[in-house]
């Protein structure tokens, strides 16, 4: 093998390898990914049965039922549309009725409830997804309050404000 082959073979090795890894880095990255919703988004959406998704929004008022154990079920609602949330584990502290709220878990489209795995409950748009907070404001149902945080209005399930 002469010098410029053996160049040829290492380039091209190394091209092979490089593709490789780039391929097995986006086919990762795809099995992770979970899209965001809203509850009115489930209503105009279908999503595929098992697909994780990510569902934002504000914990209606008087939904919060504790079943046994560690099971909580919780409404999740945009000011339009409700979508019902089962959980089961330990809440975030910051989590209460008429807060921001994301849920990452799987959505039955044939029940219209959502199977959460992990809650995160949020307190002010600083910590909101800016999608969540914009879409709340847009809807009235984020105040700003006098001394520049951000307030929740009192939001019934189901009920528009």
């Amino acid at each position: 093998m002469t010098r410029k082959q053996k160049r040829l073979a290492i380039i091209g090795g190394g091209v092979s390898f490089i593709m490789i890894a780039a391929f097995l880095v986006m086919f990762a990255f795809g099995q992770s990914i979970a899209y965001f919703y809203m509850p009115g988004d489930l209503e105009k959406t279908s999503v595929a049965p098992g697909t994780r998704i990510r569902l934002g929004g504000l914990v209606a008022e008087g939904s919060v039922k504790r079943g046994e154990g560690r099971t909580v079920s919780f409404a999740v609602t945009d000011g339009g549309a409700s979508v019902p949330v089962s959980y089961t584990g330990i809440l975030p502290d910051l989590f209460r009725e008429g807060q921001g709220v994301v849920t990452e878990g799987t959505f039955d489209a044939a029940t219209h409830a959502f199977v959460a795995d992990s809650v995160l409950a949020k307190h002010d748009e600083n910590y909101m997804p800016k999608e969540v907070a914009d879409r709340l404001k847009d809807k009235g149902l984020w105040q700003q309050a006098p001394d520049g945080t951000a307030q929740t209005g009192a939001v019934k399930t189901g009920a528009t404000q």
